[in-house]
């Protein structure tokens, strides 16, 4: 079952795939170090023959990685935009171990449009930023009732602790100091792989579609890791803490 929006024009996934990769980097140069991470954790909690979510899974960059360590794992991923679905769609076409399902994570229903019941590990990553407080808190509530017991929840995001204002201020001018300089030697920024995106024959449709849904950019929420862990308990997690951190941003994990 594929609801993703289709295309018919010929593609190179694997280079948007690539490009998409190169962009999210310049934002995060520790990216593949997260998801390793990520990976270490599903195999120590759930095996490596794991039925996943891929939740607000975008081009599908945890599932590629996700198949290639697990060949004998199954992943759902759900979205809402046309355009990174589209190249998800186009990059996982044929392999029965993928399914694609558009839905909006803000839809108190969202959750009927997936294939099963339960999941043994629900992984996202640099998405749920896009959503306040109070939805993301919703939205924990409905993970927690996919995810089986003994089962998974992982979220890598920037999370800010806004107790440390000193030490967040020093960590993010030299962030973007470093972006400023990878920025010069020809790194893509997130505006500029959207105007290419804009502009290529077979994406520019779902792209004007996901503009049209999302505007330029959301401007959510990214609280800190301990308020990520508190929520994730009281929405009925056993456990919950972080397994991976970098300067700006937190693996965190919740055990069911």
């Amino acid at each position: 079952m594929t609801d993703a929006h289709t295309t018919t024009a010929a593609a190179d996934w694997h280079a948007w795939q690539e490009s998409w990769d190169r962009q999210q980097e310049w934002y995060m140069p520790d990216r593949e170090e997260r998801f390793r991470v990520m990976l270490d954790m599903v195999e120590a909690l759930v095996g490596t023959a794991p039925r996943v979510l891929d939740l607000a899974c975008g081009t599908g960059s945890i599932t590629a990685r996700l198949l290639a360590r697990f060949p004998d794992a199954t992943s759902t991923g759900v979205d809402l935009d046309p355009a990174l679905l589209a190249i998800a769609e186009g990059t996982f076409a044929g392999d029965g171990r993928v399914t694609l399902v558009t839905a909006d994570l803000k839809d108190p229903g969202w959750a009927e449009a997936l294939p099963h019941d339960s999941y043994d590990a629900v992984l996202t990553a640099t998405a749920l930023h896009w959503l306040h407080s109070e939805p993301l808190a919703d939205l924990y509530g409905h993970v927690a009732g996919l995810v089986r017991d003994g089962g998974v929840f992982m979220n890598a995001d920037h999370m800010i602790d806004e107790t440390t204002p000193r030490i967040n201020a020093a960590e993010r001018a030299q962030r973007h100091a470093r972006m400023d300089r990878a920025r010069t030697g020809g790194a893509l920024d997130w505006a500029e792989w959207w105007r290419l995106a804009a502009n290529d024959p077979v994406l520019a449709r779902p792209t004007a579609r996901r503009f049209e849904i999302y505007g330029e950019h959301a401007d959510g929420d990214t609280p800190s890791a301990a308020w990520h862990a508190r929520v994730l308990r009281e929405k009925g997690f056993g456990e919950a803490r972080p397994v991976w951190c970098s300067p700006s941003d937190t693996l965190l994990l919740a055990l069911k």
